[in-house]
């Protein structure tokens, strides 16, 4: 495995958040939900979605499902063709781990962890192979503050 030659960064102020916003076109999002849930996991991307962004589902649950928001279900990030920019993690702090190798074997230029999701030492590890990290922010109320 080659060493990464830049860094990631904890990304934190709005200037940046905003920048991060422009250069994101397509959107993972890890423990969507289907629309009957009507939970944050499927409005957020579903808004998302409606302000642009290409949005690949990848959703812990629900086996039987191969669409949402009409667009094809995926079981991992590694089995999404083409490149990611954005992997917006809807998982509870405690079950982030279990997504590490998936991502960095995916290589997103973010990770996204939504509003009350916050794990460093998971983001030290991201940021090492030099992937930026948000923590602990929605991605619609950012998405709405610039503009979207």
């Amino acid at each position: 495995m080659t060493t990464p030659t830049t860094r990631g960064r904890i990304i934190d102020n709005d200037d940046e958040i905003g920048a991060l916003l422009e250069q994101a076109k397509r959107v993972a999002v890890v423990g969507i939900k289907t629309a009957e849930t009507m939970q944050p996991a499927y409005y957020v991307p579903e808004y998302a979605q409606r302000a642009g962004y290409e949005i690949v589902p990848v959703p812990v649950y629900y086996p039987e499902v191969t669409e949402i928001l009409g667009q094809k279900v995926y079981r991992t990030l590694a089995a999404i063709p083409g490149d990611v920019d954005m992997v917006n993690m809807f998982r509870r702090p405690k079950d982030l781990a279990a997504h590490l190798d998936d991502i960095l074997a995916k290589k997103p230029r973010i990770v996204w962890l939504q509003l009350g999701i916050r794990d460093d030492a998971f983001a030290a590890r991201l940021t090492a192979a030099g992937i930026d990290v948000v923590q602990d922010r929605c991605l619609l109320v950012e998405l709405r503050n610039h503009g979207r």
